[in-house]
């Protein structure tokens, strides 16, 4: 085809501008201020969808990118993990009972690659090693033949190991008992007592892996957005990684009793401590890990619901209260023990509290009922959070989680 010239002339500016658009869209990513992306799931829509945020490394502020949001491959979406490489994020459909793992472009953007089905029924928490080659995820139920919400049973544990291209397998064999997953029960002979896993963390160092769980008093309705019920017993499992991915129950098969609904936890970089919060008690417990079994340091007031926690690389704790609408940010020790630093408000029952991972300082919150996202930055003069500029801003209806990747755009 052989333009004229005026339409020469159009097309060339027509490139021009394209190439401008271009490098502009690059220049935003590669040599300003965007610094992490922050993928944020929400369970209201159907399909589940995933809104990504570009963090700026001089205000905090954040910005959903161009394209998003983005489908999570699922219905409700409730729990997300991505790979120490920053390369995949995996995310647990509860309605569905599946794991998607998603491709993460150097724009943020997130592209499908394979689904797996998880082991058991209405998955609620996934975790990764930080070598990058298991995945943990919990059931609500176990797949019992008749275990359903009418007739529920105890939750399990079920493992996916990670290939090199981060496509995780279907659950690996238990040859112990059953045939894909780890039970949690009340007692190894109690396969009755319904116990509901809310949570699930592996140690930096890979070793042991722990699952906080509650047994329920069905007849009671719940009265909390998060779906927890009246509760009767806490309880905290743990397991110890064998070299071919299988777990062993440690403490001789027997959950350690853990308050009355732990909700919640986090550990330590150097594998030492675990901090564990319960939703009903409105109390954080420090354990210390270093053999394995949880041992109780000190327990200590968190605020009202305490529903998800996290630690930064400045030695801090960070819990997310939804009841009170709050995050409290605590110092830690050397010894395990926490010190309130200060309690700040955040939008309407906050679900997911996560420190930006280039670790310059912001701390940002989902807030389920507000339908919004709070950003904080440590101040650089008192140590304390300050709001982040244009804070809070607007999200999905219902976020449920949040985490992210750095990105090399510049610092200040």
């Amino acid at each position: 085809m052989k333009f004229g010239k005026p339409a020469q002339v159009a097309l060339i500016a027509s490139v021009a501008l394209a190439t401008a658009t271009l490098f502009t869209a690059c220049q935003q990513y590669t040599s300003t201020l965007t610094v992490d992306f922050l993928y944020i799931p929400s369970n209201q829509p159907v399909p589940g969808q995933i809104q990504v945020y570009e963090v700026n490394s001089e205000s905090g502020v954040l910005r959903p990118i161009p394209t998003s949001p983005f489908p999570s491959g699922g219905r409700n979406p409730v729990a997300e993990v991505v790979s120490p490489n920053y390369l995949n994020l995996y995310v647990v459909n509860e309605d569905d009972n599946d794991i998607v793992q998603m491709g993460i472009g150097t724009d943020g953007k997130l592209y499908p690659q394979n689904t797996v089905n998880t082991a058991g029924s209405f998955p609620v928490a996934i975790a990764m090693s930080t070598q990058g080659n298991y995945l943990y995820a919990v059931d609500t139920y176990s797949p019992i033949p008749s275990c359903a919400s009418t007739n529920p049973c105890p939750g399990d544990l079920a493992v996916y190991s990670v290939d090199s291209t981060g496509k995780p397998s279907s659950p690996i064999f238990n040859s112990d008992a059953s045939p894909n997953y780890w039970p949690l029960q009340a007692s190894p002979t109690d396969s009755k007592t319904v116990i509901t896993p809310t949570a699930v963390n592996v140690l930096a160092n890979g070793k042991y892996v722990y699952v906080t769980a509650y047994q329920p008093i069905s007849n009671i309705p719940s009265t909390n957005p998060n779906g927890f019920p009246e509760s009767v017993q806490g309880y905290l499992f743990a397991f110890s990684v064998n070299s071919d991915g299988t777990l062993t129950e440690l403490n001789n098969g027997q959950p350690i009793l853990s308050g009355q609904l732990p909700s919640t936890m986090a550990s330590d970089l150097t594998s030492s401590y675990l901090y564990v919060a319960d939703n009903k008690l409105g109390q954080i417990t420090t354990y210390s890990v270093q053999s394995g079994v949880p041992t109780v340091v000190s327990t200590i007031p968190s605020g009202s619901l305490p529903q998800s926690m996290s630690l930064d690389t400045f030695g801090h704790l960070y819990v997310a209260n939804a009841g009170d609408s709050t995050i409290k940010m605590y110092a830690t020790s050397s010894s395990g023990t926490l010190s309130l630093s200060g309690t700040y408000a955040v939008g309407t029952y906050p679900v997911a509290v996560f420190p930006d991972p280039h670790a310059l300082g912001f701390i940002y919150t989902a807030n389920f009922l507000g339908n919004s996202l709070s950003g904080f930055e440590i101040s650089k003069n008192t140590g304390r959070l300050v709001n982040t500029q244009n804070s809070p801003y607007p999200s999905m209806v219902q976020p449920t989680a949040i985490v992210g990747v750095p990105h090399a755009g510049s610092t200040h």
